[in-house]
């Protein structure tokens, strides 16, 4: 069948790393200001994809095979870098989660909690990946519980 006939499939929205194949989270303008190094933002456009595999050199990606790696970043993200802070807003770390999991109990989770309710949490901005870290923060405490400890 000649190609000219076939229908390509409508974009619904999810675009996947060049590099690594991961579904990439959608960012906006504001996120690649704050985190894509000023020579190379214009190249990405209004929006992209942030790439969120630790071992993935790409951080950032567009539909117009336009890519931002690690080293092209202001500074160091998590995951791409497990020395960044977990909560970019609070400086919350993995060793703090670590902590958490040692006592036995939330208090800096909860205390992240109760501060991401209010006027200064800054997700867009601070967030590589634009979002509310507190599902990612979950996720790692409750990996750790399960394995016993920290590590």
């Amino acid at each position: 069948m000649n190609k000219a006939f076939v229908k390509e499939a409508e974009f619904d929205g999810r675009a996947f790393c060049p590099q690594c194949g991961q579904l990439g989270i959608a960012v906006l303008g504001p996120t690649l200001d704050a985190h894509v190094q000023s020579e190379i933002r214009p190249a990405m456009g209004d929006s992209g994809w942030f790439c969120n595999f630790e071992r993935c050199e790409v951080a950032y990606f567009n539909l117009f095979e336009e890519s931002v790696t690690g080293d092209q970043l202001v500074g160091p993200v998590f995951p791409m870098d497990p020395r960044a802070a977990v909560c970019a807003c609070f400086g919350l770390t993995m060793q703090d989660i670590e902590a958490d999991v040692a006592e036995g109990h939330p208090g800096r989770i909860r205390e992240l909690f109760e501060r991401s309710q209010s006027d200064e949490a800054r997700c867009q901005t601070a967030a590589a990946d634009g979002r509310c870290c507190l599902q990612e923060v979950q996720r790692i405490y409750f990996r750790l519980l399960e394995a016993g400890g920290s590590g």
